[in-house]
């Protein structure tokens, strides 16, 4: 019987995932969508989706294309495209986005700059 392995496309699809119940202590980089739903002590730098999810939890900023919150960051995030802040979420650091959507019952504290372009 023979076995045939798929190569996978680069970042196409991919998917990173951080589950529940574990820390991370330093930065991410990613090229592909990274969930969070455990915890990092350091800074993401997604080149395209991060989603934080309910449990999540990071101290540290985030540089991304999109980003979806909906656990708890302590640092500034910055995204070049969307930026969704879900009800459960907790910001508490600078917001920098092109568009920004905030739920009902979502918390934030910080400044927020909405730029065509975000500048680092």
């Amino acid at each position: 019987m023979k076995i045939k392995f798929r190569e996978e496309a680069p970042s196409n699809g991919l998917h990173n995932i951080l589950a529940v119940g574990t820390t991370v202590r330093g930065d991410i980089i990613t090229d592909g969508d990274f969930r969070l739903n455990g915890r990092v002590e350091g800074n993401i730098n997604c080149a395209a989706k991060i989603v934080i999810g309910p449990k999540g939890h990071i101290d540290g900023d985030i540089i991304s294309v999109n980003a979806e919150i909906q656990g708890t960051v302590v640092g500034s995030i910055r995204t070049s495209g969307a930026l969704v802040l879900k009800s459960s979420s907790i910001v508490t650091g600078d917001i920098y986005a092109q568009t920004l959507e905030i739920e009902p019952n979502a918390k934030f504290s910080g400044v927020c700059n909405m730029l065509s372009e975000v500048k680092e």
